[in-house]
């Protein structure tokens, strides 16, 4: 497990909370588990680990030396999604073993250098420069997405707690994604999210006077944005057209969306 660095804030602290729990699904899972089909098509649950240790790495590489960032994105042709699945091939030969190993190692290097980061800096990334604070919230949400994909195959019901939050406010501050994808101009008003923690607690997102509102529960508003369940099989509402729309399209990461969840495709199984 990373070591907490006694500089990291409450975010880096939560993405190491994160990570562990991440780990957790895989550590001691027999070698032929790792060839499961998971439900992100053509993926399997070695495929899930090599994509979160290969983000881990370029966070790490962000975080720490930007110049051999930049020159490792450089080579990232046909946009970031593409860049991501010829990354895979680079963690084909590796053992179960040997991929553990190379997640763990990425994963505690990208966080001691987001932790090492001056207050008031950025780090480069893959469109703008981002606080390691909300490239630390990114990260969180590769895991819970990828995380989420894992469980679903193994049976696993993920326990949520009100680190979620920093999920949520990610996916608050991305909520212009969905229209990007698909080329679509985004409303010029901002959204209200009412959204209630698992702790009971309410978080409150965007202008109260805002007419185009979310509510619902925070753990299906994360579902929704990494496109791990159909707004069908969630407990989010919405007010208002616009609002009513974005749950169709709502996701957190850029680039293409992906086929996302069927509705009802989890019925019956752990959520």
């Amino acid at each position: 497990m990373t070591e907490i660095p006694k500089n990291a804030s409450p975010t880096i602290k939560g993405l190491i909370a994160d990570a562990a729990e991440f780990d957790e699904l895989v550590a001691g899972l027999p070698e032929q588990s790792w060839l499961l089909p998971t439900p992100a098509p053509g993926w399997t649950i070695r495929d899930q680990v090599a994509h979160v240790s290969f983000v881990f790495r370029l966070a790490g590489l962000a975080a720490a030396d930007a110049a051999a960032f930049q020159a490792a994105t450089a080579k990232l042709d046909g946009g970031f999604s593409a860049a991501v699945n010829a990354a895979l091939a680079d963690y084909t030969g590796h053992t179960v073993d040997e991929l553990s190993a190379r997640w763990r190692s990425e994963r505690d290097t990208a966080i001691r250098a987001l932790a090492a980061v001056p207050h008031g800096r950025t780090v480069p990334w893959l469109v703008d420069p981002l606080p390691p604070d909300v490239l630390a919230c990114a990260g969180m949400m590769e895991l819970f997405g990828h995380g989420q994909d894992i469980a679903d195959t193994l049976g696993i019901r993920r326990r949520r707690t009100d680190r979620i939050r920093y999920l949520a406010g990610f996916g608050v501050r991305t909520w212009q994604f969905g229209y990007q994808a698909r080329g679509l101009t985004p409303p010029k008003s901002g959204f209200r999210f009412e959204l209630i923690a698992p702790s009971g607690a309410v978080w409150e997102f965007g202008p109260d006077e805002s007419d185009q509102r979310i509510t619902g529960p925070a753990e299906d508003f994360c579902l929704l944005v990494t496109r791990r369940r159909h707004r069908d099989d969630l407990g989010l509402v919405a007010s208002g057209a616009d609002a009513d729309h974005w749950l169709d399209i709502a996701q957190a990461y850029r680039g293409p969306a992906g086929t996302g969840r069927e509705p009802g495709q989890f019925s019956g199984r752990p959520s």
